[in-house]
């Protein structure tokens, strides 16, 4: 069977679903969720580029139609960080 394909909402790069981090709104309750829930999905690339435009120009909430509560963004931030390839270079890039 054919992978499903999805593309990044910062940057446009099309890719298995897999690659991709999905952050949902819920339907009915319109709640903003990582990777979980039947709704309206956005998917972004786990890389610092991409979040860091998503959350400066506020690409997600404008895609789900819903605001994006910060703890979101500090969760993605906290699992970028734990990529074992890109962890340090944000690291580094940081100080």
């Amino acid at each position: 069977m054919e992978p499903n394909y999805r593309r990044c909402l910062s940057c446009r790069k099309v890719a298995p679903k897999q690659a991709f981090w999905r952050v949902v709104r819920v339907h009915p309750s319109r709640q903003v969720k990582l990777d979980e829930g039947i709704g309206r999905s956005a998917y972004l690339c786990p890389q610092a580029s991409c979040l860091t435009a998503a959350q400066k120009k506020n690409r997600l909430g404008r895609s789900l139609q819903a605001s994006v509560p910060e703890e979101l963004y500090q969760t993605l931030w906290q699992r970028l960080a734990a990529l074992p390839s890109l962890g340090s270079a944000i690291e580094k890039s940081a100080h």
